[in-house]
C-alpha cells in the first residue's frame, strides 16, 4: 500500500544536483542548514549561484558548472541550466531526508566527490566559502507528473537570482499530493548506496560509470544507446527497475503487427488493396528484422517478386496475406516465385518455407504447404514473438525456431516455443530473486553455490535442477552481457560465490 502525503516546503538545490538525484547518479545533497531526518520536501530547481573571481579577494570562489562539476557530468549539468525557465518552475520529484551530517576542514574531499557529481575543488571552494556544509542523505521519490509552478505565485522573495536561498526551504504557494509508489532507488540499492557514501567506499564499476557518460548524449536520438544507457545504470546502481517509465514508442508498432494482418475495411479506409497489403508486408519484412533475419532486399516483395528473402542465419522464403482469409494459391504462388528469383531448385529445396495470414488454412492449402514444406502462422503469432523479443532481448533464438516451422499449420507449434522461453525465463528469474532474497535475509553481499542449491530445492523451484545445472545458469545470470547477478569466481565450481546485480522481472 502506498504511502500518501501532503508537502508544501521545497528545498531549493541547483538543477544539475536534481537532475543527478533523479537518475540516480547520487543520493547527497548540500543544504544550508541542518535538516532533520525524516523530513520531506520537493525538489526545485535554481541556477548556481556564481562569484567572480576577485583579484583583490584572492579567497573567493566561483562555482561554475565547468569548475563544480566532474567531467562526466558538466554536459548534463549544462543542459539541465539551459533548461531553467524563468517564468515557470518543473517540479519533477521530492525527497525524504534519512540523514544529515556536518562536513568539517578535514574531510577527505576526493573520496566523497566520487560518489557524487561534484569536483573536490567545488567542494572545497564551498567548505571554505561556508565554514562548513551538510550532507543530507535524500531518498528520491519521483512525481508521476511533472508539476510546472508559476515561479512568481508559488515561492515568495526568491524573484532576483541574486537572492535565491540555496541550500534552504521556501514556501510553496499550495500543498502538494505525493507517495512513494515511484523511488529512484529500490530499497536495497538505496541501503548499499548509503552504506558506501557513509563509509565513502569507492565505486564499484568506475569504468562502466565513464562509459555511460559517453554514450549519454547518443541515448537521447539513438534507441539502442538509449537501451544500453538504461542496462548501464541499473547494472551500477543508478537505478531500479520500479522507476516511473513510459513505454517505449520507437516499439509500439509491434502491436499494430496482427491488426495489419487481419485486415478490415475499417482499418483500410482510404486505403487499395495493394496499400493495404504492402503495409503488412513491411511490417513482416520489420518483424523479422527485429528478431534477428537478414533481410536481402533484392527480392523485395511487388509485382512479381517474393514478399521477403531472408539470407541469415539461414535461408527463409515467406509470402505475407492481409485480409480475412489466406488464398488457396499461396503455396504455389510462393512455390513459383521461389523458383523463378532464387533460380535454384536445391537452394529452394533447403530453404525454409513461411506463408502469414490470418484465419484458419482451407484443406487445399493445408495439403500444399505440408507437400512442399511451408509453415503457416498467423499475425498473432508473430506479434507474440516479436513481442518477447522486445521484453527480453536475444531471448529467440532463430535456430531453434526454425525447428517449430513445421509443415503446415505451425501456430501451435511457435507457441511451445514461446512458452519454452517463458519458462526458462521463469527459471531465471525465480533463481535471481532466490539469490537477492539470500543476501537479503543474511545481510551478506555474497553466497556460495552450495548454499543457493540447498536453498533452491527448498524454494518451490519450476522444475528440478543438478547443482551442476544450477551452477551452469548462475554463470549464464552472472555473465556481463547479462548481469544480473555478479560472480566472484573461487578456484572451482563449488567455491564460486554470486551476489545480486538486478530484477529479472516477469509480466
Amino acid at each position: 500500500m502506498s504511502q500518501q502525503d501532503l508537502i508544501s516546503i521545497a528545498l531549493l538545490l541547483p538543477a544539475p544536483d536534481i537532475e543527478a538525484l533523479i537518475q540516480g547518479r547520487m543520493i547527497a545533497a548540500i543544504p544550508q542548514l541542518f535538516i532533520n531526518p525524516g523530513r520531506k520536501f520537493v525538489l526545485y530547481p535554481s541556477k548556481i549561484l556564481t562569484n567572480k573571481i576577485s583579484s583583490n579577494n584572492p579567497s573567493s570562489h566561483c562555482l561554475y558548472p565547468e569548475q563544480y562539476y566532474r567531467s562526466s557530468f558538466r554536459e548534463i549539468a549544462q543542459k539541465s541550466l539551459t533548461a531553467l525557465n524563468s517564468e515557470t518552475v518543473l517540479i519533477k520529484a521530492w525527497a525524504r531526508c534519512e540523514l544529515c551530517q556536518h562536513l568539517k576542514k578535514t574531510e577527505s574531499l576526493e573520496k566523497l566527490s566520487l560518489l557524487t557529481v561534484w569536483t573536490a575543488a567545488g567542494l572545497q571552494a564551498r567548505l571554505e566559502k561556508q565554514q562548513g556544509i551538510f550532507l543530507a542523505y535524500l531518498r528520491v521519490y519521483q512525481l508521476p507528473k511533472v508539476l510546472e509552478v508559476p515561479r512568481h505565485d508559488s515561492i515568495s522573495n526568491i524573484r532576483n537570482t541574486t537572492s535565491q536561498p540555496l541550500g534552504k526551504f521556501v514556501s510553496l504557494g499550495d500543498n502538494i499530493r505525493v507517495t512513494d509508489d515511484w523511488p529512484v532507488l529500490s530499497d536495497r540499492i538505496f541501503s548499499q548506496r548509503r552504506h558506501q557514501l557513509e563509509n565513502r567506499l569507492p565505486p564499484l564499476y568506475p569504468e562502466l560509470e565513464e562509459l555511460q557518460s559517453q554514450i549519454a548524449n547518443l541515448a537521447i536520438t539513438n534507441p539502442a544507446a538509449k537501451a544500453l544507457d538504461e542496462e548501464i545504470k541499473k547494472f551500477i546502481g543508478w537505478s531500479s527497475n520500479k522507476q516511473l517509465t513510459s513505454s517505449n514508442p520507437d516499439l509500439a508498432w509491434i502491436n499494430t503487427i496482427a491488426a495489419l494482418g487481419n485486415r478490415s475495411k475499417e482499418l483500410d479506409q482510404g486505403k487499395t488493396n495493394y496499400q493495404a497489403g504492402t503495409d503488412f508486408e513491411n511490417i513482416v519484412r520489420d518483424s523479422l528484422k527485429f528478431l534477428g533475419f537478414t533481410i536481402d532486399h533484392a527480392h523485395k516483395g511487388g509485382a512479381g517478386g517474393l514478399d521477403l528473402f531472408c539470407s541469415k542465419p539461414y535461408p527463409l522464403v515467406g509470402e505475407c496475406k492481409a485480409g480475412k482469409k489466406i488464398p488457396n494459391d499461396t503455396a504455389v504462388q510462393l512455390l513459383n516465385l521461389g523458383t523463378l528469383r532464387l533460380n535454384n531448385q536445391e537452394l529452394l529445396k533447403e530453404t525454409a518455407k513461411l506463408i502469414i495470414g490470418p484465419g484458419e488454412p482451407t484443406k487445399q492449402l493445408m495439403d500444399a504447404a505440408i507437400v512442399h514444406g511451408m509453415a503457416i502462422i498467423n499475425p498473432e503469432t508473430l506479434q507474440k514473438l516479436v513481442k518477447l523479443q522486445s521484453q527480453y532481448p536475444n531471448s529467440v533464438d532463430l535456430i531453434i525456431l526454425k525447428d517449430y516451422l513445421i509443415p503446415g499449420q505451425a501456430d501451435q507449434e511457435v507457441e511451445k516455443y514461446i512458452n519454452h522461453i517463458s519458462e526458462k525465463l521463469k527459471l531465471r528469474s525465480h533463481i535471481v530473486q532466490l539469490v537477492k532474497k539470500l543476501i537479503d535475509d543474511r545481510d551478506n553481499h555474497t553466497v556460495g553455490v552450495e548454499m543457493i542449491y540447498g536453498a533452491y530445492n527448498f524454494s518451490n523451484p519450476p522444475q528440478s535442477l543438478t547443482q551442476a545445472e544450477l551452477h551452469e545458469i548462475l554463470i549464464e545470470l552472472s555473465s556481463p552481457l547479462t548481469g544480473y547477478l555478479g560472480r566472484i569466481k573461487g578456484t572451482d565450481s563449488k567455491s564460486d560465490c554470486f551476489y545480486f546485480l538486478r530484477d529479472l522481472p516477469m509480466d
